[in-house]
Order: C-alpha cells, then structure tokens, then sequence
C-alpha cells in the first residue's frame, strides 16, 4: 500500500465488521486511526449485543469476501474461512397431502457456487486482531459518541463507568480529519451528520417480528459432520405464506433459527404461550423433533421479539470530514443475506474512489482535505442508487422465501434461467440471485439485467406459444378431441338403444 496521506487521522465510529474493515483499510493507508465503540471489546463473551441476543447469523458471500480480499491483508480471509460453513442451497421444508415429512433442495446457483454461514463473533475477533496488531491504530471501547462539529473536526464522547463529581459519566474531546460513523440503523454519526447535511431521510418499520431460537448440536460424536441434525450446506426454510422460521448452521454443530412473522401472530401467542408448540407444528412441520417443546416456549418467552427496520438516506457524507456507511447508511431486512456484505463493499468502493481523488501523498491537509470533498460527493452519488435497490430487493426477497419458493411458476423461471446459463453461456444469462451473491456488478445493475431478462422470457414464451407450429398443433388436438368426442357420444347413443353393428 502507499503511504498517502500519512498523518491524518481517521476516527471510525462503531467496531462492528463494517467498522474494523474500514478501519484496517484506513490504516493500510498509513492513516492514524481510532476506532469509538459504545460497547465494551467485542471479542469479549461478556459483552452484551445492542439487542440483547445474538443477532440473525451472518451470510458471507462474494461481495463482503471480495471486500476482504482487497483489504491487503490476504492473511484475513483464511482466519475467516476457517470457520465458516459453505450453503449451497435453502432446503425447503413441509408436509405433503399425505401427511409426510419432506426436505425440497433448492440449490443457490447452477455453478456450485456456495455462500458462507458465518458467526459475527469470530468475524468480528479476526478482524479486531489484525487491527490491534497494528502499530497506527488505537482501539477505544464504551466510548459514546454524544456530539460533533464537522465543520471543526471535533467529537464528544461520553466515558462509560468514569462519573465525574456531578454522578454524569466523563465526556472526552476528539479532534479528526475524517470520520467514517459505522454505528448501525440507529447510527448516532448520521444523526449528528443529518445537523449538516440536507439529508433525505426515510425510516420503515415492517409489520414482523423476529425471535431466536436454537437447534442444538448432537450430544459426543466421532465426527464433526454428525453433530448436525440437519444437513449443515443448506439455509433451511419452512415456508408459512405469512411467516417463516429459518435455520442456519453454526460451526459448532447447533443451527441459530429465527421466527419472522407479523405482530399480530406474536401477540396471539404471547398471551398463550404453552400454544406456541402446537403452532409450529401446524405451521411449522418436523420443527419439535429438533427443538424440544419445552425450548421451543422459553425461547419464545425470554428471547426478546424485534422489529425489523428499512432505512435510506442520502448523501452519505458531509464536506470532507464524514461519511457513513453500513447500516448507518442503507438499513435493510436480512432477507437477501445483503446487509452486511454491502457494507463491507460500501469500504472498498469508498476507498476505491478515494484512492483515484488521492493517489500521492503529495499536498498539505487542506490540499487532501479538498480532494476527499470530491471523492465523498462522488462516493454518495454512486452509492445511492445501488443502496436504494438492495433495500428494496431484500424486502421483496421476503414474499419469495415464505412463499414464493414453494410457487412452480417460481421454480420453473429459476430453471429456465439457469438452463440458459449452463446451455448458452455466451447469452450472459444468470438469475438475479446469483447476480447478486456470486458477483460484484453493481445492485442497480444487477435489476437492470433481471428486469431485462424477464421480458425476454415473457416476451418467448409468448412468440412460442403463437408460433404457427405450436398453433397448427392446439388446433389439430383440438379438432382431434371434438372428432373423439363425437364418437363417444355415438357409441354411448348406440348402447342406450340397444343398436348394434355387423
């Protein structure tokens, strides 16, 4: 890396995955970096998460690994991948007309490609050892951001567990030259950056709740593979149209699973909730043989039932002093598996085009300071659109998981695409879920193509149905069965009135 810009100081709000990486790519840069976290160190089992529980398990695909990989620490991604686990598909799970279990494979791209179930733990260790291993970069915990000046590069931070005299915890001043707010949906960089910028800001809360629950590991095995119940290279779904419940692996053998459904369904179950094994066996098929009933109600009753949260903004940024990235940025329902790799991507795109406004290390820092201007006013243009389309498609991704996947219009537009994408790869063609998950084009692209390819298909199937040869044949199967028709009733005719042949 080049060592442009040394000197300047960049203080990183939040120590999440989206934070340490941004910090790692500012400090390859050879920037003194600090990092604000309002909680304690992360890697710390005592620390408890903002929301009081583990949150949804992390999916790890090419978008958060490319991010990675350019960080220039190649060294990074080998911890990471060493505890991961490969999906390569959803495994649909129901009951037939028959009353039977069933397990439906669906596999995520027709290439073998897998996305990567990941424990935001170990993601979040690995990427705050390389830091603290660095000798330009100052790790900060239980330090709340309370206040800031872009225009004078100060900060405010409130000192957890250090009251002063008066009883109020002790509040620090921070001068920067850029700071990046990586501090999630309820960011208090963007709510500080909104006194500056004139941001365009919209919030929604969807109508379902989320709840953790567990598949726990089976008990000593020789192997590592047979402490799975269910197959671990799968995100498993049962379907409820409505509602769904999910499972994910984890590397130590249990599945983190996670009930989406509306408001209205959890307050009829909060007030019984001795009926919630009978719901899920209903709704839920095969559920209670994994998760016992009596883990089932005290999951449901002590795991805290969450909101799900849609923000978008723009700009992302402020002058030359502050950008905000992540969830800060573009919140979204966790239902394409995007959150937090378009966060990781968010720092490697910021960079990318800061790296083409800053190349040298040449210039003062007012010089630079100009230059960084430039490339947050392109970064937030270029961010936006794509920011705003994978919001909106992780929201669409919901319908398709409760219900969609178990739709044969669904399935047979999967199918065909990706015939075409095995048969006549010059054609380009892929879905949109790999488009997404296995590439790095742009999001509003990435809907471009889809949109594109969906006209084609409708627009085919339309001139194949209206081909003179598929009409010639309707008609003659048509003409066929009035003929067949005709002689039935003849020969009926015949038997009623005792008519015979010779």
């Amino acid at each position: 890396m080049s060592q442009e810009n040394k000197g300047q100081k960049t203080v990183v709000i939040g120590a999440g995955p989206v934070g340490t990486l941004a910090a790692l790519y500012a400090a390859q840069r050879g920037h003194d970096v600090e990092i604000y976290e309002l909680r304690s160190d992360l890697r710390d089992p005592s620390t408890v998460p903002l929301n009081f529980t583990k949150s949804i398990n992390l999916a790890l695909s090419e978008r958060g690994i490319n991010a990675m990989r350019q960080s220039g620490k190649p060294e990074l991604l080998e911890k990471v991948f060493g505890e991961t686990i490969p999906m390569y598909g959803r495994m649909i799970h129901g009951k037939n007309a028959a009353g039977e279990l069933y397990e439906q494979a669906q596999v995520y791209d027709v290439h073998g490609r897998a996305i990567y179930a990941v424990d935001r733990g170990g993601l979040n260790k690995a990427l705050l050892d390389e830091l603290d291993a660095m000798p330009n970069v100052k790790l900060v915990f239980n330090h709340k951001l309370t206040g800031a000046d872009f225009k004078k590069r100060k900060a405010w931070f409130e000192v957890a567990g250090n009251p002063t005299s008066t009883g109020r915890n002790r509040e620090i001043e921070v001068d920067f030259d850029f700071m990046i707010g990586a501090d999630g949906a309820h960011s208090a960089a963007r709510y500080h950056l909104m006194k500056y910028a004139r941001m365009d800001y919209q919030q929604e809360y969807i109508d379902t709740l989320w709840c953790e629950f567990q598949i726990p590991a089976q008990e000593s095995t020789w192997h590592v593979e047979e402490r799975f119940r269910i197959s671990p290279n799968h995100l498993h779904i049962w379907p409820g149209k409505d509602f769904m419940f999910i499972a994910i692996p984890s590397f130590d053998g249990s599945f983190t699973c996670t009930l989406f459904m509306p408001c209205a369904n959890f307050d009829r179950l909060e007030a019984d909730p001795n009926s919630v094994p009978a719901f899920f066996d209903t709704n839920f098929p095969g559920v209670t043989t994994l998760i016992a009933p009596v883990d089932l109600i005290s999951s449901f009753k002590e795991n805290p039932h969450l909101p799900l949260i849609s923000i978008k903004c723009q700009p992302h940024h402020f002058s030359s002093s502050v950008v905000i990235v992540g969830d800060a940025a573009h919140a979204m329902v966790p239902f394409y598996g995007q959150g937090m790799n378009a966060g990781l991507e968010d720092i490697r795109i910021l960079y990318s085009i800061m790296d083409k406004y800053l190349p040298t290390c040449e210039g003062d820092l007012s010089t630079i300071a100009a230059q960084r201007e430039k490339a947050l006013e392109e970064y937030s243009r270029y961010r936006k659109e794509d920011a705003h389309v994978i919001n909106d498609l992780a929201l669409q991704n919901y319908v398709e998981m409760r219900a969609s996947v178990v739709s044969p219009i669904y399935t047979l537009r999967k199918w065909l695409e990706e015939t075409l994408s095995v048969y006549v790869p010059s054609l380009g063609w892929q879905t949109k879920y790999s488009r997404v998950s296995f590439g790095n084009e742009r999001y509003s692209e990435v809907i471009k193509k889809s949109e594109r390819q969906g006209r084609l298909l409708i627009m085919s199937l339309i001139g194949l149905v209206s081909s003179p040869v598929v009409v010639g044949a309707a008609l003659a199967l048509y003409r066929w069965r009035k003929v067949t028709d005709l002689t039935r009733g003849l020969l009926r005719l015949r038997t009623w009135f005792g008519w015979k042949t010779t």
